[in-house]
């Protein structure tokens, strides 16, 4: 498989990450950072697995499917923790998460991990 047809799937998990990223970082800075610890943890697992399966994707690995099953899962399960704030960066993260997932799920051919 060549990694152009990945092209999108590559560009929305690396956006992913970042936006996974920037949500742990702003999390750290709510005034209740205990409250916001499953929200960091899960920012980070998921900006973990988008980068991976980027990677895999870059490379055309045979694995490709696999890891992008996974990976929409662990953004279903960030979007879904992110959700439940009310700051504007898990909002976006929440949004940005179900778009990754959605991506991931049409590259694996839908298939449900």
């Amino acid at each position: 498989m060549e990694p152009n047809q990945f092209a999108s799937c590559i560009e929305t998990c690396n956006a992913c990450a970042l936006t996974c990223d920037t949500c742990a970082s702003a999390c750290l800075r709510e005034d209740d950072v205990k409250m916001m610890a499953d929200c960091i943890a899960h920012d980070i697992d998921c900006a973990a697995i988008c980068r991976l399966a980027a990677g895999f994707m870059a490379r055309s690995s045979p694995f490709s499917d696999l890891i992008c099953q996974a990976c929409a899962r662990v953004c279903e399960a960030c979007a879904d923790v992110c959700a439940k704030h009310e700051a504007q960066h898990c909002k976006d993260c929440a949004d940005m998460c179900r778009r990754c997932a959605q991506e991931c799920r049409s590259m694996s051919g839908g298939a449900q991990a």
